[in-house]
């Protein structure tokens, strides 16, 4: 028999909106035998259902729901359908060739994330009661892909989060099964990639930005195009073989501007993109000071916030490279900026580039706005999904 978890009373509004996480101290009573990653039933302060899911005390988010159904067992069966509906999902909504088929909770599985690039997977685990379903997790994948013709050859985990500290986790990363070579060839918008799945950032590429590089490349022929914060190179490339006449992009990890540049001699590119290992936040008032301009300027900078106290100084961090960046555009060039931070909301990452462009006397036409790839979709109640904002627009001088 499971245990029993019951709320205190006027707690669980998170799960009551329709999220998956309760915190510790919405917590009243846990009546019953279990261990840390056990499932648990959780039921309101009046004995009302709310459903399973697994436990861990030494975790602020205590238990991560699995299911609304108290009846439900979570067995292989019930992994495998969800798994299942996750890649009938990706089939439907996204290029599959390199995508994330699992992505948490907004999969109804909370705390493990799966990317495939190429016939290679990536998992990260980052919750220890979803740890203990991984390899069930891993092998309905591999199945299902089996189904519709698709071999793959090995597993690659990168568990090797802070956050998995938070949980009374270790941090891990390895092989799970055969060994096979960690730089994986992979396509993406015509633009060939190598993805170190063992050394490079989280699980090696950021797939989320797929169809927002895809974006950029209308505007990029015959361009001069800047692209800051480019890690393994990505919207540069894309520049590239749309057609710029030159790119710069500009990182501060000297793995990362390597690895670009070895992408860029991939595709053919290396005359017309190049890279340099420098810190953004130096390199743009140089730029600024020399004269520099550019058609259009990409902006993609890691998340500057991974916690509320800290959304301030994230703030001036957003204002200071916006205002630089739209500096450097020529009048009626191009802007791309982006937040990949959660705690960025839309209204304040929207109000921070509207207080940049004032502060520079610069008018903004919006060309577009959007977010995260489909195959790392939005969960409505499940705010951390919605994490990625992506704007482009046209830079005018005030007139």
């Amino acid at each position: 028999m499971s245990a029993v978890v019951t709320l205190k009373k006027g707690e669980g509004r998170t799960i009551k909106a329709g999220g998956m996480w309760i915190f510790d101290n919405e917590i009243d009573t846990v009546m019953g035998e279990f261990a840390d990653g056990d499932i648990v039933i959780v039921r309101d302060f009046d004995g009302y259902p709310m459903g399973k899911g697994f436990i861990n005390r030494h975790s602020k988010i205590c238990i991560r729901l699995m299911t609304r159904h108290v009846e439900q067992e979570v067995d292989d069966e019930f992994l495998l359908g969800r798994v299942r509906d996750a890649w009938e999902y990706r089939k439907k909504t996204v290029d599959t060739s390199s995508c994330r088929v699992i992505f948490g909770e907004a999969d109804f599985l909370p705390g493990i994330v799966v990317d495939k690039f190429s016939d290679v997977l990536v998992v990260e685990s980052l919750a220890l009661g979803i740890d203990c379903f991984k390899l069930t997790i891993i092998e309905s994948l591999k199945k299902l892909m089996a189904e519709d013709g698709i071999t793959i050859r090995g597993v690659y985990e990168r568990s090797d989060a802070k956050v998995r500290l938070n949980e009374g986790m270790e941090r891990v990363k390895g092989f799970i099964g055969e060994e096979f070579d960690t730089k994986v060839p992979i396509v993406e918008n015509g633009v060939k990639y190598i993805v170190d799945v063992k050394d490079g950032q989280k699980t090696g590429f950021f797939l989320d930005q797929k169809y927002n590089r895809l974006a950029i490349q209308k505007l990029c022929k015959g361009a001069r195009v800047l692209d800051c914060f480019t890690h393994t190179g990505s919207f540069a490339l894309n520049a590239g073989i749309a057609g710029a006449s030159e790119v710069l992009g500009v990182d501060a990890s000297e793995l990362a501007v390597q690895q670009a540049r070895e992408n860029a001699a991939l595709n053919g590119l290396s005359d017309i993109v190049h890279f340099q290992c420098e810190d953004v936040f130096e390199l743009l008032p140089k730029l600024e000071h020399e004269g520099e301009k550019f058609d259009v300027v990409i902006l993609d900078p890691p998340a500057f916030t991974k916690s509320r106290s800290s959304i301030k100084n994230a703030v001036k961090g957003y204002r200071e490279i916006n205002l630089r960046g739209m500096k450097l555009v020529k009048n009626g060039g191009y802007l791309a900026t982006c937040s990949c931070s959660h705690f960025m909301d839309y209204e304040l990452f929207t109000k921070t580039i509207h207080q940049a462009a004032q502060n520079v006397h610069k008018r903004l036409r919006q060309v577009e706005y959007r977010t995260q790839a489909a195959d790392h979709p939005i969960l409505w109640s499940a705010d951390e999904s919605y994490y990625l904002k992506f704007y482009i627009f046209q830079v005018v001088e005030e007139r």
